[in-house]
């Protein structure tokens, strides 16, 4: 059994979609991503950061959505969704994964919390336009990546769509992001992703209403 401490409209969603497509029982543990609001001690002592995902079993836990993709996908690897380490595509998948932490996640940071990388209330407007410009740098180079491929790493569903998918819902066009519509290659990846059973069960909230 694992515990999951979990928060809508954060990485911890892609998570859960990836144990209920793995067939394994977790618990949710309610938690938030607003810093001012308290957060469970046993989340803050695994991760001080107070973020979430953190996954939790009963001899070990891990935090990083990215980290806890790659745990999951190699400890159930009769889920199919990676490649084995000795094959072809497992560079691309891994390099994936990190470029989506790394960077494009980081994009979302700049808009969504300009206070992080701003020394004053003044010039957060600054970064936020600058992580509006990086989204659209960061999905370019993913959308190419894609290109006329069926699924991010080939013909082979994986953790990198659900990844993928997941990204998308961050996307709000009234904060200054792109539209998904940018981004042929990606859009057509995510509404296929979307009707996957684990994804609708999870995103059910966000595919009601987008903006909620």
């Amino acid at each position: 059994m694992y515990k999951l401490f979990y928060a809508l409209k954060s990485a911890s969603m892609g998570v859960r979609v990836m144990l209920e497509e793995i067939g394994v029982p977790y618990e949710l543990i309610q938690t938030s991503v607003k810093m001012d609001e308290p957060r469970p001690p046993e989340q803050l002592a695994i991760n001080p950061n107070g973020w979430v995902p953190v996954l939790v079993w009963d001899d070990g836990a891990i935090y990083e959505c990215v980290a806890i993709t790659v745990f999951l996908c190699d400890r159930y690897p009769e889920a199919n969704l990676a490649p084995a380490i000795n094959d072809a595509r497992r560079g691309l998948y891994l390099q994936t994964l990190v470029y989506f932490s790394n960077s494009v996640q980081n994009a979302f940071q700049l808009t969504y919390y300009p206070d992080r990388f701003a020394d004053t209330p003044e010039d957060e407007p600054s970064a936020q336009r600058r992580g509006n410009r990086r989204l659209r740098e960061t999905w370019k180079v993913i959308d190419d990546q894609v290109g006329d491929n069926k699924w991010v790493l080939g013909d082979q569903f994986s953790a990198a769509d659900i990844y993928l998918f997941m990204l998308t819902t961050w996307l709000r066009p009234a904060l200054g992001h792109p539209t998904i519509d940018e981004f042929p290659n990606v859009k057509r990846i995510a509404d296929v992703v979307v009707q996957r059973p684990s994804v609708r069960l999870i995103y059910e909230p966000w595919i009601a209403d987008p903006h909620y």
